[in-house]
């Protein structure tokens, strides 16, 4: 798919004044070139996801002080490989070093209440069934889908059970609902 610099700028700007939906056309758009990028460095899918959760959590955090005379790809690559050098220190050094809560308990500014037309697709399924497809996602995208939408947790509640930053949860949950939706779709076509 090729990108358009002008409609970038344009989704770039747009996240930048807190549009869940450039959001999600920027993660839409780079999260195969992200976690290509890892699953090269870490040879492990489990890995490579949440290497990849973590840089678009910690980019979309950060997006105000992205720079537009740049390449917005090349700003996701070097976040993912200094999440990843990070996470390799850590494991060199076997302390587990538990982060600040001041970080997370910060309002973020990606604010998902609105039902999405992945939401509006879910909705439709008759339960059997959409636990059926839900089996079929990874068990940590099960996890996040499980807490928020059958025991209807807030961002805050699933982020301290799964001692994860709330940024973290939003983009598992974005990620699983679009996974989801693409489950069911590919149902709907057989």
């Amino acid at each position: 798919m090729e990108i358009k610099p002008e409609r970038l700028l344009v989704k770039i700007r747009e996240a930048k004044g807190g549009s869940q939906a450039a959001f999600n056309y920027l993660m839409d758009t780079f999260w195969n070139d992200v976690y290509g990028f890892q699953l090269k460095k870490t040879r492990n899918e489990y890995e490579a996801e949440d290497i990849s959760i973590q840089t678009f959590s910690k980019a979309f955090n950060k997006i105000d002080t992205f720079d537009e005379n740049y390449s917005f790809s090349t700003w996701l690559i070097a976040i993912s490989k200094n999440i990843h050098v990070d996470l390799i220190r850590k494991k060199k050094s076997s302390i587990r070093s538990k982060t600040s809560t001041h970080d997370e308990d910060k309002v973020y500014a990606i604010a998902d209440e609105t039902p999405s037309i992945e939401d509006k697709l879910i909705s439709e399924q008759n339960l059997a069934q959409l636990l059926r497809d839900i089996k079929e996602l990874k068990p940590h995208y099960q996890q996040v889908i499980n807490l928020r939408y059958f025991q209807e947790k807030s961002y805050k509640e699933i982020a301290e059970s799964l001692d994860e930053p709330m940024n973290n949860v939003k983009i598992k949950l974005l990620r699983a609902r679009k996974l989801l939706s693409e489950i069911i779709e590919d149902r709907k076509h057989e």
